[in-house]
């Protein structure tokens, strides 16, 4: 198994679930197109390959919601999902439902993987019919082109594939 993965699946029209997973444990949260959830956690990794050390992407699954938090130090992120009754409780209202700890370039890797398989799977056509808005192209592209530039600036990682 991957140390992470990711993986987008559109359940029904403005519906998907997105299973998340490392080599422990595995969680699945719901999002709905009433957010800009996949735009958002593009962002997030995007912002935190460019040097930020905290950042959120949040999923609203109508009343649920799934917080995504990323802490930066170093090359070492800790990711922490919550699931919280109404999106706009304080962290610490949450429950954290999965955590995990892995290499920047782990992370950018399986965010790129999971969204290059979304529309390779779907084709953006497809996506927009069934999601009900564009496929985040802009922050895909964002993200790739932002961890092709900084990657090098991980030397102790390992050798990334080019997703």
């Amino acid at each position: 198994m991957a140390l992470l993965r990711l993986v987008w699946v559109l359940s029904g029209r403005g519906w998907a679930d997105c299973i998340v997973s490392d080599h422990q444990a595995e969680a699945e949260v719901t999002a709905s197109y009433i957010t800009t959830a996949p735009e958002d956690l593009l962002t997030a990794v995007t912002r935190l390959i460019v040097g930020e050390t905290e950042c959120r992407a949040q999923f609203e699954a109508e009343p649920t919601a799934f917080r995504w938090i990323f802490y930066r130090e170093g090359t070492t992120v800790w990711i922490r999902l919550l699931e919280l009754a109404n999106g706009s409780a304080h962290d610490n209202k949450g429950t954290e439902i999965w955590s995990t700890q892995q290499d920047i370039d782990v992370v950018a890797r399986a965010v790129i993987h999971c969204f290059d398989e979304v529309v390779r799977e779907y084709g953006e056509s497809a996506y927009r019919g069934k999601w009900g808005e564009h496929f985040p192209r802009a922050e895909l592209e964002a993200l790739r082109a932002a961890w092709r530039d900084h990657r090098g600036d991980w030397a102790d990682s390992s050798t990334p594939s080019n997703p």
